[in-house]
């Protein structure tokens, strides 16, 4: 470990958590999930309990990874010392194009939020003034980082509890004089009343709503002690799951889940009869805030998986220079362009196609999961209760991307995601035998094995 790394270990485990908080909540589960909700009904409760459980198997693998072997570049190096280089320039890649993609979309969210209160503004604008406040974080370092992303961490968190006691407050009949409160499901009919075709494509949902997992291995590095990343992890999904599943238990309470629409909050629409002052602003806040914590995450994860590619020769070298007290300028200034870029490009191409694009960079992300569990095994000796969480989260994951081809809100998503990993792939071919010719494309770890068996040292 350089001494970098060691002088920025400064987090105690509960910050972790916290950061871990303040990346996860977004857009993704305030306004995605009553996408969710429009496809499973109630059964959207199970939808997020099954992406917990599988996100939290991910992390747990990716966290002993940390633990027995901190690195920077967290999964992208765990996928290189497991598989070989092609394996870590296509995880740092992947992810890479993915969060560029969402970026756009994160960005054009926010704008869109900010015109409620200001209508007459364009949104490139808008787009702009985010992207400046973002990189302003970024260039504030470790501390300035942590310090905003806390912040907004605790504002979110705040939010998700105000609606909880808004909901239970509402009710007892506090709020609204002629609303009654909807009946729960009383069989398994009203409970899935989609059945599986609508509880399966409502998991990948689920999982949007706890992506954030390889932000949380990039910055695990920095605690104090490497074998509080599990007891960190544990803490944070068991809030986020009491919290996400709670707080839609009583969304559906409030109103009939059939009543929800697909591009509105389930949160506002659920208090909307309750007639509770300034509720639709008061939320518009909670979506910028939440939409602009976890768009600076995404950057901050974005230059630090650039840095790791240019150190590892996986892209140009200079993109690793730091300068000014070890800030990577380079690597922010090109995803600095490439995120204007994106910018334009969901703001000339039509909403529902840049709409699929998104969808397919968040499945991609999905599809780096499968190297982090492939590379627990390969890297480190399983215990039976290890081995058999480690396939049951490949199970939950490809369910979950299966599920996407049920339905045809999410189906154009997937079949984009095979695309650009086509792409990638082609790339990477071409790229492993330049790395032939010149003898740089072996494992760091001899006879590596196969996906799902151990490396053999």
């Amino acid at each position: 470990m350089t001494a970098k790394a060691i002088k920025e270990k400064k987090l105690q485990w509960w910050q972790l958590s916290l950061l871990g908080v303040a990346c996860t909540i977004g857009t993704g589960f305030f306004l995605g999930s009553s996408i969710a909700i429009s496809m499973a009904g109630p059964a959207v409760i199970m939808s997020y309990a099954l992406a917990a459980i599988g996100t939290f198997f991910v992390y747990e693998a990716l966290a002993k990874l940390s633990i027995d072997d901190p690195q920077k570049g967290s999964f992208r190096i765990y996928a290189k010392k497991a598989y070989g280089r092609w394996a870590g320039f296509t995880c740092g890649w992947v992810y890479w194009l993915s969060e560029l993609l969402i970026m756009g979309s994160q960005l054009t969210a926010l704008s869109i939020f900010s015109r409620l209160w200001f209508p007459n503004v364009p949104l490139w604008i808008f787009a702009c003034v985010y992207s400046v406040l973002g990189i302003i974080v970024i260039l504030t370092g470790a501390k300035g980082f942590d310090r905003i992303e806390n912040l907004l961490a605790v504002l979110k968190i705040a939010a998700i509890v105000m609606f909880i006691i808004l909901a239970i407050i509402a009710l007892f009949g506090v709020f609204g004089q002629n609303t009654v409160a909807s009946p729960l499901p009383n069989n398994v009919e009203t409970f899935i009343p989609n059945g599986w075709k609508g509880l399966m494509p409502s998991l990948i949902f689920g999982f949007y709503g706890f992506a954030g997992i390889e932000i949380i291995g990039l910055l695990a590095i920095r605690l104090n002690n490497m074998k509080d990343a599990i007891k960190a992890g544990a803490v944070m999904f068991s809030l986020l799951g009491i919290i996400y599943i709670g707080s839609l238990f009583l969304a559906i309470v409030l109103l009939p889940w059939n009543k929800f629409h697909a591009d509105k909050s389930p949160f506002v629409m659920a208090l909307n009869n309750y007639e509770i002052p300034y509720i639709a602003d008061i939320f518009n806040g909670v979506f910028i805030i939440a939409g602009f914590s976890t768009m600076v995450a995404s950057l901050f994860a974005m230059i630090k998986i650039l840095v790791s590619l240019a150190e590892g020769k996986d892209a140009p070298q200079f993109l690793a220079k730091t300068v000014m007290k070890a800030t990577a300028l380079p690597a922010i200034g090109l995803t600095t362009l490439a995120i204007i870029a994106s910018i334009v490009l969901s703001m000339l191409m039509p909403g529902k196609i840049y709409e699929y694009f998104t969808t397919a960079a968040g499945l991609m992300l999905l599809y780096n999961w499968f190297f982090i569990l492939g590379s627990y095994n390969r890297l480190l000796k399983l215990s039976f209760f290890e081995k058999f969480k480690r396939a049951l989260g490949f199970i939950i994951i490809l369910v979950a991307i299966a599920g996407t081809t049920f339905h045809h809100i999410s189906r154009p998503g997937f079949l984009v995601s095979l695309l650009f990993i086509t792409v990638i792939g082609i790339v990477t071919i071409i790229m492993n035998q330049i790395w032939k010719r010149n003898k740089t494309d072996k494992p760091e770890n001899p006879e590596p094995g196969s996906l799902f068996t151990k490396t053999k040292q």
